[in-house]
């Protein structure tokens, strides 16, 4: 058996790769190499974006570097492949307003580059969208607790309405994509799905201010520099560890039911940003220190997954629980302080 993943050595992707090599799967990761989610981190841009490939270069991946924006591209390197999985994206929200035609040609011309492709050849696939296409109106009639937002009923199911209140470029640029998906569902019975995927986390996550929130508080709390809260702190998210996304993947490709599915790590996984400060403060033994920031232009303060339709047609639940896929975050951040600032010694977590 053989997959192609686009964005195959980003967070998700490289994931993803690595799951379908331990299933001994020859596995392909199509991916531009962009550095455009590194530039505000303070990373070191060069080590960071070569990670994830040469990682995937030690398990056997072969690995291509060419735009999901190439049609003709992308076509010959899913020739011969059972399987496609598109992580490929724009995944930030205020990337997508300094640079929508980016947001733009990446999420909605190159996934609909992935499904012309998997049409032509036959091919299932699955498609990352995300939460914030249920906008902004989620935001309504929360409950200030001490540490969190409170919303009844807790989780949200895909019959939310999407699109409401404010929306940015990447709201758009993420919607259209997943129009796409259920046009070719339903027009050419293309057998595809679309994850609305929310909070992951996980190792090999290069997160910033910009993207990948997890990783970037355990990044900070673990070189000791002050993190940045915008809002105040009690944003809700259940957040989906990388293997547990994975799990979902290939449960989509066994059981074959095409549609719109919410994957997340439901109630069980859900916590605030002040929340996951107190893991990281637990688990480092001192005192995280942060900032506030004022509110960011589309932001969600709260979203809790109701996956049941996923468990109902996939048979898929998510099982890592925040405590242990944090730990195991910070584990890999640990090993690999130099990357993230080369002048600072590793700091170790009690």
């Amino acid at each position: 058996m053989k997959v192609l993943v686009t964005g195959g050595c980003g967070f998700l992707g490289s994931h993803v790769c690595e799951f379908y090599r331990n299933l001994g799967w020859e596995v392909v990761s199509y991916d531009n190499m962009t550095k455009y989610e590194l530039k505000k981190t303070g990373y070191d841009e060069e080590l960071a974006r070569a990670h994830n490939w040469d990682f995937l270069e030690t398990i056997g991946v072969e690995l291509i570097k060419e735009d999901v924006r190439d049609f003709t591209t992308l076509r010959e390197a899913v020739a011969g492949c059972d399987y496609i999985v598109h992580t490929a994206a724009q995944p930030a929200m205020t990337l997508s307003m300094q640079d929508p035609v980016l947001d733009f040609t990446t999420n909605v011309a190159g996934t609909f580059n992935v499904l012309m492709t998997a049409r032509e050849l036959g091919v299932p696939v699955v498609t990352c969208a995300t939460i914030h296409v249920y906008g902004t109106d989620i935001n309504e009639g929360l409950v200030e607790a001490e540490t969190r937002y409170v919303r009844t009923p807790a989780e949200i199911a895909e019959d939310q309405p999407t699109m409401t209140g404010t929306i940015s470029p990447l709201h758009a640029s993420k919607m259209s994509g997943e129009h796409y998906v259920r046009a070719f569902i339903d027009t050419y019975g293309l057998t595809a799905a679309s994850f609305r995927l929310t909070g992951l986390y996980g190792p090999r996550q290069f997160g910033g201010e910009d993207h990948g929130w997890v990783a970037n508080f355990t990044i900070r709390a673990l070189q000791q520099t002050p993190i940045t809260l915008f809002g105040t702190g009690r944003q809700v998210r259940d957040i989906l560890y990388a293997a547990d996304a994975c799990k979902a993947i290939h449960a989509f490709y066994e059981k074959r039911v095409a549609g719109i599915y919410n994957i997340g790590g439901g109630s069980e996984s859900a916590l605030s940003l002040l929340e996951c400060l107190g893991i990281l403060e637990e688990m480092t033994g001192r005192e995280v220190e942060r900032t506030f920031g004022g509110d960011r232009f589309g932001d969600l303060y709260y979203f809790v997954c109701d996956t049941r339709k996923a468990q109902r047609l996939l048979g898929w639940k998510a099982e890592v629980r925040p405590a242990t896929g944090i730990r195991h975050l910070a584990d890999w951040v640990q090993q690999n302080m130099h990357v993230f600032d080369g002048t600072r010694a590793a700091v170790t977590a009690s």
